[in-house]
């Protein structure tokens, strides 16, 4: 019995670009690299920006779509790699700059990259059980790299937010959800340690694949449900091959996949990444359509969700700017403007 579902949605990108091709030209790459990765270019947030208010923006405007007065949500979940206070929530500074507080709770969550999915299954569950009226889950990363290092082709900042509530009421109805975790340590970074450490390859096969590919047949295998049931397939994005990739070997077709890929164009967004890209399905869905979204959280664990679209998703999807609207809007900075506004050089005096 559908329960529950996505009353509202929103994302944000920061307007600041930094071409893949200015990176390997600063660290001496191959421009094969990059093209490798599938990444043109990627998102910076400005010197005021950090995760929180990505994540405020992204939250405002599916607020906005979801037409619900913010004093209902009750419960805020913010996911994300790159808080900006090692001890001290975010989800309290989203949830009061939104006009949420005081009678919610709220809780920050950490997956990697799944963290904002996580709150999202709390939330459906939340509201399934009666207890909260509406839930917010919100996934924001100013995504951090080593200076250099592979991943700063890709790492890189935005946020997705989602108002669930009452199937309904929803433009987009859970129908089935299915989750998979191992201890696969892929992708990590010990305390007071600045950037992130991976596995090379190790964060492939064993951690991104095996983990989406299990959530994704266990979640057909519980359906009934085939791939030729869905309109649309989104995948965790770590960069722009691997959403292509694990989708052929489920048997997804490339066009099903390609209207929410967003990597190549903002970079990986980390708990941003599956999810700006159901936000951009979102955008223009039909009803009647059923769309899979599958993301990754490295350590490792992936869920896998099936949404039917309603009639509701017609009158809402102008409400707010689109995903689009964000990836086009962009003003392009060289690395050493890149380098300063995300602090990667500490200035020093004698």
């Amino acid at each position: 019995m559908e329960r529950s579902g996505i009353v509202g949605w929103g994302a944000y990108i920061p307007v600041y670009r930094i071409r893949a091709s200015d990176i390997a030209l600063q660290w001496g790459w191959e421009p094969s690299v990059p093209r490798g990765l599938g990444v043109e270019e990627k998102a910076v947030a400005g010197v005021d920006e950090d995760a929180v208010t990505i994540g405020v923006e992204a939250a405002r405007n599916a607020l906005r779509r979801a037409g619900v007065d913010p004093a209902r949500v009750g419960a805020v979940f913010f996911g994300t790699e790159s808080k900006p206070y090692a001890v001290k929530p975010s989800a309290t500074i989203v949830a009061e700059a939104l006009g949420i507080t005081p009678d919610t709770m709220a809780s920050d969550l950490e997956f990697a990259c799944r963290a904002a999915s996580e709150g999202m299954r709390a939330a459906f569950a939340l509201v399934e059980a009666g207890h909260v009226e509406y839930g917010l889950a919100v996934g924001a990363d100013t995504a951090q790299a080593s200076p250099g290092d592979v991943l700063e082709f890709t790492a890189a900042s935005g946020g997705a937010a989602f108002v669930v509530g009452p199937a309904g009421e929803s433009a987009a109805v859970l129908e089935a959800v299915y989750t998979y975790v191992t201890d696969t340590p892929d992708f990590w970074r010990r305390g007071l340690s600045p950037y992130p450490a991976h596995g090379e390859g190790f964060t492939g096969e064993p951690a991104y694949f095996h983990h989406i590919e299990s959530a994704v047949r266990g979640l057909l295998e519980r359906t009934g449900l085939r791939p030729s049931d869905f309109d649309y397939a989104v995948f965790h994005q770590p960069n722009g091959k691997f959403p292509l990739r694990v989708g052929r070997r489920l048997g997804f077709p490339r066009e099903k996949i390609l209207p929410g890929l967003v990597t190549p164009r903002v970079g990986n967004t980390y708990n941003g990444s599956a999810l700006l890209g159901l936000a951009r399905v979102l955008d223009q869905a039909k009803p009647g359509q059923r769309v899979l979204v599958a993301p990754f959280g490295s350590g490792s664990g992936s869920d896998a969700y099936s949404f039917v679209v309603t009639d509701r998703v017609v009158e809402r999807q102008g409400l707010a700017p689109t995903v689009d609207y964000y990836v086009e809007r962009k003003r392009y900075v060289d690395y050493a403007t890149y380098a300063k506004m995300r602090g990667l050089f500490i200035r020093t005096t004698y």
